[in-house]
This record gives C-alpha cells, structure tokens and sequence, in this order.
C-alpha cells in the first residue's frame, strides 16, 4: 500500500485529497488535507463542472445512462466533496430546491414520447432512476437534515416492495416504465437508492436497506439466470469504469461495501473478487471502458493505469478489510 498510496498522491489535487481522508484516515482539518481541498476548489477542471453546474438542470434528461449529463456531473462534484457554501455550489442548490414534487421528490426535465406512455412534451418529472441521486448529492452537500430532503426521503421509502424498489416514475410521465414485469425490482433503482442510504448510520439499519442490499446480492447470485428490466451482470458489467454513472462491478460494490454489516457475505465477497482479478502493476487500475464525456479526465482512456479508478478500488478493498 505505501507505494500506493505514494503514487496516489502524485496525483490531482481531488485524488490527494480523497486518498488522504479515505486510506489515510486523515482528519478534515489537518492542513494537508485542507491544502489539497483548496487546490481542488481551484482546479480549472472542477471550477469548469461547477460552472456548467450553475445551469441546472441543463438539457433534457433523455437517458439515464448519458454519462455527460449534469445529473451525472452533479454526483461526481458531491463525490469529490464540494458542498454547501463552497463556491458555485449554493446556486446550484438553490436551482435544485425550486422544482420540488408535492410528494417530495426532486425533479428534473423530461420528455417522455407517447408511444412510450408519455405525453411529449418537456415536463418537470422525477423518476427513482434519478430522484435519488439528486437527494444523495444534497446530503453530501450538507443539507441531511433539511425537512425538503426529509420528505423527499420518506417519499421514495415509501415506494421500496418486499423485493426492493420496482422501477417507479411521477405521474407527469404518464404510464412509461422500463422494459421488465412489473413486479419485477428495478437494479438500478435499488443501486442508487442504497447509495443514498449509505450516508448515514440511522438509514443504513432501515428495513428498505436490508431489502435492497439483498435484492442486488440475490441479482449478482443469479446473475446467469436473472436480468430484471434488461439489466446484464455480464462481460460488460465486470468492467471498471468511470465516473459511477451506471450499473456496473465498480458502482455496485461501491455502494454495498459502505454498509459495514454486508462485508462479510460471501456474494459481496466473491463480487470485489472480481475487481482484484483487474489490478494491474503495483496494484493500479486500468479503465477497462470509459464514458467518452469524461475523455478529459485521467479514468477516461483505457490505455494507462488510472489514479481515480485505482482509489475507488482501494477504498472498496479497505472497507472490506
């Protein structure tokens, strides 16, 4: 790990600074984690995601899985650790606070066609492929304990069956739903909702966690038999990518590993195996695929071991003991 943790922070300054906190278990305010945190917040590249974010929610979110999108942006800047009061960051909390649903969640803008069950035009809509994510980058962002994000919270809860989430969407997009039985839970959903889960001890312990936890398990278990809503657990799945946009071995083990209780069964176990097996040299990592949106950063190419990439595996392994 020394060799590591050295080349790590050789880095960017967000590496340095997640590297510092997360494997080196560094206090928020020692000065080298506070210097690395500065250099960060005036990073060209970070100033330009926060800029771009200034104009949520930006342009028409037509799939989930359009890694250039800002709702994608929007979680990586929260992963990094901007939050409220950071510059450029309270604008886009308070753009994200006007367009809330009077169920609770946040919305952002969608066109559904009709022959998908929507009515065509440009709508404010949430759907619990993207309401999550929103509520998990305003908790990062500082506000947990706000009663818009408490509501939004109990709202999306409230949706979780005995088999997880199904795929569930606002009345503004009509009847659309994802390919898949009905009954069926959605993998995603369940993802991005144990993700924002995760962030606290006190939702950590929920019923609905447990209930999703075991749901995506249950789908890596059977993963040659069950692909709910079209989602494959295949060649594609195993390979290491990012930013965590979608649903895939990075992401998956990501969220799963930050509930402490899961660490030791055998189905997460076997699932981070899979991540080791792609450790290159000195215990880096190569993008084995990439979101060309991201080409500029160092995760975007597949040709050299990435600093970005190689920390999100480490914190997962540490996690894992």
């Amino acid at each position: 790990m020394d060799k590591i943790i050295e080349w790590l922070l050789e880095g960017p300054p967000w590496v340095i600074y997640r590297t510092r906190l997360e494997l080196l278990g560094e206090a928020e305010d020692s000065p080298d984690v506070a210097q690395a945190r500065e250099a960060m917040l005036a990073h060209p590249q970070v100033q330009g995601l926060v800029a771009e974010l200034a104009e949520w929610p930006g342009s028409l979110l037509s799939s989930h899985k359009s890694a250039g999108h800002l709702l994608h942006k929007l979680i990586f800047v929260a992963d990094l650790g901007l939050k409220q009061g950071d510059q450029g960051i309270d604008i886009v909390i308070d753009r994200i606070l006007k367009h809330q649903a009077n169920t609770g969640p946040f919305q952002v803008l969608m066109n559904i066609p009709p022959h998908f069950g929507g009515s065509g035009e440009d709508v404010w809509a949430w759907a619990l492929c993207d309401a999550p994510l929103i509520l998990y980058a305003l908790v990062k962002f500082g506000l947990g304990d706000d009663p818009r994000v408490q509501m939004a919270l109990e709202h999306l809860l409230s949706l979780v069956t005995e088999h997880g989430w199904p795929c569930g969407v606002s009345p503004e997009l009509g009847r659309f739903r994802g390919p898949g039985r009905k009954d069926d839970p959605c993998p995603y959903a369940n993802l991005v909702m144990l993700k924002t889960l995760a962030l606290r001890a006190d939702w950590q312990s929920l019923p609905a966690s447990q209930t999703g936890a075991e749901t995506l398990l249950r789908l890596w278990e059977g993963r040659l038999m069950l692909h709910p809503y079209q989602f494959y657990m295949g060649t594609d799945f195993c390979k290491l990518k990012a930013p965590l946009v979608w649903y895939d071995v990075l992401h998956v083990a990501d969220v799963l590993t930050r509930f402490p209780w899961l660490c030791s069964d055998p189905r997460l176990i076997t699932l981070v195996d899979v991540m080791r097996e792609k450790a290159g040299e000195e215990g880096r990592f190569t993008p084995g695929s990439i979101w060309t949106a991201w080409k500029d950063w160092d995760f975007g190419q597949k040709k050299e071991p990435s600093r970005w990439l190689t920390l999100l595996a480490h914190r997962i392994f540490r996690r894992m003991g």
